[in-house]
């Protein structure tokens, strides 16, 4: 049993794009894969084919169903903001406590690789006083951090890094999801962060080409 939690720098960076690659690079090596998005803001019910939630599920080549979507993603709020602003629009909070029960137990009891995507970026509010930081520290699995390669994007990219790496959150790979009509190159981004990014593995994931080869690299590292 083993997991692995994909963060982000923000939020529509490609966390999802990476999740489901890996989720399907594994299935390619014939490794047992689960995988959860445990929280969800932005959910619409009448659109759960579209969800993350979906991408996931079709990644794993199960059916989206109502209940294989409350399965994976068990906290699912409609409004598009922090889950700790969304859940209070709902008359409630996060319970980060269980949330990070529910990932462990997950994780305990599966014989195989659990990919986690957490929601948003890495110092996202979940509640009054915690992060996805704090989640994923908790946790204490190892992660992937997901960039895009819009401009502005390296520096964003490194502060969470270094964030990452101050709480002793292990890295394994560095991933820049390409951001469609970007004036950035792709490469040119990859290329500089791996200047500045130490042991850190740090990847390039097309978007309009074919980015298997790099989740069949991630694959095959995962432990």
């Amino acid at each position: 049993m083993s997991g692995l939690f994909i963060t982000a720098t923000g939020t529509e960076v490609g966390k999802t794009f990476v999740a489901a690659g890996l989720v399907r690079a594994l299935r390619r090596a014939g490794r047992p894969v689960a995988a959860l998005k445990p929280v969800v803001s932005g959910f619409d019910p009448d659109a759960a084919a579209g969800s993350d939630p979906a991408v996931l599920l079709a990644a794993l080549g199960r059916a989206v169903t109502p209940d294989a979507v409350a399965e994976i993603a068990p906290w699912r709020f409609r409004a598009p903001l922090s889950p700790d602003m969304a859940a209070r629009l709902e008359g409630g909070a996060l319970d980060v406590d269980a949330l990070t029960g529910f990932c462990r137990a997950r994780i305990a009891a599966f014989e195989g690789v659990v990919v986690i995507e957490g929601v948003g970026g890495v110092m996202v509010p979940l509640d009054d006083r915690r992060t996805v930081l704090d989640w994923m520290t908790a946790l204490d699995l190892p992660s992937v951090l997901v960039c895009g390669s819009y401009l502005g994007a390296i520096s964003h990219t490194l502060c969470a890094l270094d964030v990452l790496l101050r709480h002793g959150v292990a890295v394994a790979a560095l991933v820049v999801s390409e951001t469609p009509g970007s004036g950035v190159r792709l490469q040119d981004t990859v290329a500089t962060l791996g200047r500045f990014a130490g042991a850190v593995a740090v990847l390039a994931a097309p978007r309009g080409g074919d980015a298997g080869a790099v989740f069949d690299w991630m694959a095959g590292r995962v432990q």
